[in-house]
């Protein structure tokens, strides 16, 4: 049971409110389609931030003044909302020595990558492709965020899935904003995923929270220009271990015959980057690494949940071998150099999937750590092979694109290499 303190914790987190040009703003196209035949087999009210049109008294200088407002107002609230959690977080954790040197380490970290940073914000919150905020279910930060590919050529474009990381306790949607608007680029339609973190939720509130997000995006997306049959499934880190549970738990479900409001034979393949599948393993890791085992037990709702919230050991189980069947091509991606969760992580789960007959790869970059893949290299430009591949998989299917993959020009560098070195020195992770 959680004490009364963790429950007092609980009860500060509350998501921001939808502001009044939220509330006010007029239906768009998309939101009159997903309220017809588009919409989820439970009836939701499908609300996200649009700008409404002007009306004929308002002069363009006017409107264009009121809709930079609303953005800013938009920035506001999500920084406040950060800050805030950060702080109620750090009330829960304590200031211990292992916590200072862990968040004064992650300053010097995030002031290293800042050049890059301030311009992801920037289009991220002013960038007429990002679609922000879309409310997806009725639990507390059950939103999502849209990255659309700059064409519009009538086609339907594949859609990847991002469950972001953040140990479980600062993961938000904005974080897999760098991947977003890059494979955004590549004509690939990205749902980055917000979910309660801890104390704010447990294990079981943040899987199932990533459950309703897959089942918006899977009976809805074609609202948005996305194909409902090239859907992919990706998470990082902590969010590739919330991913694959809600993965496999949806797998069982389908495999007894009960009802359900999205298939996992709509999900074409599973990219995990960095994850780790395996809660028996991962206790010690994490408390030696500074997230203590009192916490993670809280988090993982006790010892006795670790099985259940373990996707590497849950395989084993005879009774999910049928649901094992039903599973999707699974690729999963880790560093060598990986300290904060190691590789054999990976390698671990891929057996026990191999072990139920699950089409699985492990691809081990060599040198790299637990961000490099995520963040350094994306920030570096240029070549990249983690982007790359998980591009040309999506892209397997259409010889078009592909020959606009071999013809698009290098990304662009956002960080010098001096700072991203420098960064990779002091990183915690």
């Amino acid at each position: 049971m959680q004490s009364s303190r963790e429950i007092h914790l609980a009860d500060r987190f509350r998501p921001i409110a939808s502001t009044a040009s939220e509330l006010k703003a007029k239906k768009s196209p998309q939101m009159e389609l997903l309220q017809g035949s588009n919409r989820l087999s439970s009836p939701e009210n499908v609300r996200r931030r649009v700008s409404g049109k002007s009306s004929a008294e308002k002069t363009p200088q006017v409107s264009r003044q009121l809709s930079f407002g609303r953005e800013i107002g938009h920035a506001a609230a999500e920084t406040y909302l950060v800050t805030r959690l950060t702080f109620n977080l750090l009330g829960y954790l304590g200031v211990g020595y292992r916590w200072i040197t862990r968040l004064l380490a992650l300053a010097c970290y995030a002031m290293l990558l800042m050049p890059g940073f301030l311009q992801v914000a920037y289009l991220y919150f002013f960038s007429s492709q990002v679609r922000r905020s879309i409310v997806y279910g009725d639990q507390p930060r059950n939103r999502l965020d849209l990255y659309i590919p700059p064409t519009n050529d009538g086609m339907k474009k594949p859609v990847v899935v991002f469950v972001t990381g953040g140990a479980w306790i600062i993961g938000y949607k904005a974080w897999g904003s760098l991947l977003g608007l890059q494979l955004a680029e590549r004509d690939i339609i990205v749902a980055c995923l917000d979910y309660r973190n801890f104390p704010q939720g447990t294990i079981s509130d943040m899987v199932g929270d990533a459950s309703r997000g897959i089942s918006f995006v899977c009976n809805n997306i074609s609202a948005f220009g996305g194909d409902p049959n090239r859907i992919y499934l990706m998470g990082q880190s902590a969010g590739a271990h919330i991913s694959a549970c809600a993965l496999i738990e949806q797998a069982i479900k389908e495999s007894k015959g009960e009802s359900i409001s999205w298939s996992v034979s709509q999900i074409k393949a599973y990219f995990g980057l960095s994850g780790g599948y395996n809660l028996f393993n991962l206790v010690e890791h994490c408390h030696n690494r500074g997230l203590y085992r009192s916490i993670f037990l809280s988090i993982m709702e006790g010892e006795e949940s670790f099985e259940k919230f373990s996707p590497g050991v849950r395989l084993k189980e005879p009774r999910v071998r049928k649901a094992a069947s039903l599973l999707p091509h699974i690729v999963l991606f880790h560093g060598s150099h990986d300290h904060s969760i190691p590789p054999e992580a990976s390698k671990s789960f891929a057996e026990a999937l191999r072990g139920v007959e699950v089409k699985t790869d492990v691809i081990v970059y060599d040198g790299k750590t637990h961000t490099d893949l995520f963040l350094q290299d994306p920030l570096r430009g240029g070549k990249d092979e983690l982007f790359d591949h998980i591009v040309s998989m999506i892209h397997a299917d259409d010889s078009d694109a592909l020959r606009k993959d071999e013809a698009a020009p290098p990304r662009r560098r956002l960080v010098p290499e001096f700072l991203l070195k420098l960064a990779g020195k002091v990183s915690p992770f």
